[in-house]
């Protein structure tokens, strides 16, 4: 099985489902969101293979922590482990009250292979040129999936990473730091049912209270706040996937006009000949910017829109688990009431309220800070990306116009 070497710029697939192996290097990767971790524990993914069915990540950590046996070392993981170490944390009581970093998404590039084999499909209708061209987008396309995949992965990980608590959490230690398969496996069907109920129940009893009243009026306006912008960030995510799809068909539009007028200006040497032979070049290098137009905007803005779709949800969870605990301790009262109103079980009852109680305050006030940092790193990545998709946009369009001077200059000297 053939591999790509270190730091390519494309890979080589086949038309039968790209069997090969492709390996990426950090010097390769692109970031769609930047987060600075905390200095004394660095986390990367310096390498990373692809095979058919999964991805492996190469994690390289840098550390002057005391808890670390060794200060730089390597470890490599798959992308169950990664749901394995979000699990770890997700049912931990202890961070309940901060914002669980939402796990990355599976790889997935069943739709690259399936365009890559329906263009092998079509080998013989097309021209070689309209073939070779269209192959080296598809692996292009396939090379930023990739890379994006290594990115949210490299992600998740500077997340923990730089949280004060979540970074010392021992199952992460041993994600880093084991240098061994950690045997994580699959769900059985017993579990996933019960994974389905559990999120059933989760999701009947968010509905229960989402009508709870909170006397905070800090964490009331968030609640509201979040749901109503969870909302609008989720369509406005669908739209622009919409928009990008449409871009991309669009310049995948001028591949065929770029070669069909190419075959036009080559039947025979005359000046119209000339002129579309000049014409045919303007659009497959306008095709190009537009592609790299597209590109940019799928990176810039869709991959941030979705990735705080997913955040967000994290933040409403944290939401969720305090009002829970709200319910909880506003029941723990009714029932000491209850057991000082009958003499009976007092002590018990009192024991329970003020476990109820210092839990409620705890997660309030861990709960604020979070919420407060959420936001402020929100704004910071949406301000970077926006600002890094406008100037990219100008930067394109600036190209676009000077190739239209260009060619517009060449077109009368040969008029």
């Amino acid at each position: 099985m053939p591999q790509a070497k270190e730091g390519a710029d494309d890979i080589d697939l086949n038309a039968d489902g790209m069997e090969e192996v492709h390996q990426l290097s950090k010097d390769d990767r692109s970031q769609t969101i930047d987060l600075s971790s905390e200095a004394s524990l660095v986390i990367e993914i310096s390498d990373a293979l692809s095979e058919r069915e999964k991805v492996k990540f190469t994690i390289h950590t840098r550390t002057t922590q005391p808890e670390f046996k060794l200060h730089d070392f390597n470890v490599t993981r798959d992308h169950e482990e990664f749901i394995w170490l979000h699990d770890r944390y997700q049912e931990n009581e202890h961070f309940e009250a901060y914002i669980i970093p939402h796990p990355p998404l599976r790889p997935d590039f069943d739709a690259a292979r399936e365009k890559l084999q329906r263009l092998g499909e079509s080998e013989g209708v097309l021209t070689k040129e309209e073939f070779d061209k269209m192959k080296q987008e598809l692996e292009a396309e396939y090379l930023a999936t990739f890379k994006k995949t290594v990115a949210m992965h490299e992600l998740f990980l500077t997340r923990l990473a730089a949280h004060n608590m979540l970074r010392n959490d021992s199952n992460f230690r041993v994600f880093l730091e084991y240098n061994g398969n950690l045997n994580v496996r699959l769900k059985n069907r017993k579990e996933k049912i019960g994974s389905f109920f559990k999120g059933l129940t989760k999701s009947v009893d968010e509905v229960l209270l989402s009508s709870h009243k909170d006397a905070d009026d800090f964490f009331e306006n968030e609640k509201r706040f979040l749901v109503d912008y969870h909302i609008r960030v989720k369509e406005a995510m669908k739209t622009c996937d919409k928009m990008t799809l449409s871009h991309k068909a669009t310049a995948g539009c001028y591949l065929t006009i770029a070669s069909s007028t190419n075959q036009m200006g080559t039947c025979e040497p005359t000046k119209l000949n000339k002129f579309l032979t000049r014409f045919s070049g303007l659009i497959e290098k306008y095709r190009k910017i537009d592609n790299r137009v597209a590109a940019d905007e799928d990176l810039k803005l869709s991959d941030i829109l979705r990735y705080y779709s997913r955040d967000i949800s994290s933040a409403k969870d944290l939401l969720y688990r305090r009002t829970r605990c709200l319910a909880n301790y506003e029941s723990a009262n009714k029932a000491l009431e209850k057991a000082r109103n009958k003499n009976k079980d007092v002590q018990t009852a009192e024991k329970a309220q003020q476990a109820a109680r210092e839990k409620f305050e705890h997660m309030s006030e861990i709960g604020k800070q979070e919420l407060i940092d959420f936001k402020q790193r929100r704004v910071a990545a949406f301000k970077k990306n926006l600002t890094e998709l406008a100037e990219s946009e100008l930067k394109h369009a600036k190209a676009a116009a000077q190739l239209f001077r260009n060619t517009i200059a060449a077109l009368k000297e040969i008029a």
